[in-house]
């Protein structure tokens, strides 16, 4: 009977866990839907400042603005977004290994790293690093984050690039694919290689600007810089919630999975403890 009652203590206690993971994953899949609809929001605005950056580069095609400069610095800025909180799976770990893996490259060819972190996750892990000043962080923004929020990363990064404190500026982040797969993904903001879908045979026409092209120009290219941030910020909320609702999804189907189990050993012990009984009064009942 003992057994018995401690298997049914075991099988109440999954039961209970059963019930917060699928409650976890009805929450994450509610979440999931909103910030995927604000990532769907930012994407025209970005392809806006894109078309607006293509046109006036083309209104200037002497001028080379400093962004798409290299600079010979032996320092670079990492922009690691992760998350505020865990039980989201590997999401976490996978972008931390890119991150470690380059960081550890590009120390054995003798650069250096300061790093901006999103998320309490992030400040966990590269706080704790001896080799990397960290310049920077926020946590806690919520599932939609302001701009506001956001502005302090791109700033910092601007401002030392601009002053030839640093060579580059990557930015780290989980790409949403859908919500089965997520991926982690390096990207080098700063100084720009190329601006991601400008169309090379699209006509530029001749505009008059005020104030000058040139200061339009570097405007949208540090309102670019800011919107990237941001765009990685907002898609790495929606993959958190997707890793959520998947690992809440798997955490359950395993609950289910042991309850079964549990349920199984439970009968048989009973049955054990039934069949015991029933040999114990027929064997008294035979001594009498």
């Amino acid at each position: 009977m003992a057994q018995t009652k401690e298997i049914r203590k075991k099988i109440g206690s999954v039961q209970s866990t059963k019930k917060i993971t699928s409650a976890m994953e009805l929450v994450a899949s509610s979440k999931m839907k909103k910030t995927q609809d604000a990532m769907s929001r930012g994407k025209p605005y970005s392809k806006k400042i894109i078309e607006l950056i293509d046109s006036l580069s083309g209104a200037s095609s002497e001028y080379r603005h400093p962004f798409f400069n290299q600079k010979e610095h032996n320092t670079d800025i990492y922009i690691v977004v992760g998350t505020d909180k865990g039980l989201c799976g590997g999401l976490n770990t996978n972008l931390f290994k890119l991150v470690l893996r380059n960081m550890q490259e590009r120390n054995s060819h003798g650069r250096k790293v300061k790093v901006f972190l999103f998320g309490k996750k992030s400040a966990d892990v590269f706080s704790r690093l001896k080799n990397v000043e960290v310049i920077g962080s926020a946590a806690k923004l919520g599932d939609i984050p302001s701009a506001e929020d956001v502005l302090s990363a791109a700033q910092i990064a601007i401002n030392e690039f601009e002053e030839g404190e640093i060579g580059n500026v990557y930015l780290y982040a989980n790409e949403f694919i859908n919500t089965m797969s997520q991926n982690p993904f390096e990207k080098r903001i700063l100084p720009i290689a190329s601006i991601e879908g400008r169309d090379a045979d699209k006509k530029v026409w001749d505009y008059i600007y005020e104030p000058s092209s040139k200061e339009i120009l570097d405007l949208l290219l540090k309102r670019y810089i800011e919107t990237q941030i941001y765009q990685a910020v907002i898609e790495n909320n929606a993959c958190e919630q997707a890793a959520k609702m998947i690992a809440m999804k798997n955490a359950s189907e395993n609950a289910e999975e042991i309850i079964k189990e549990l349920q199984l050993l439970y009968n048989n012990a009973r049955q054990a403890s039934i069949t015991q009984e029933l040999s114990e009064i027929v064997g008294g009942a035979a001594a009498i």
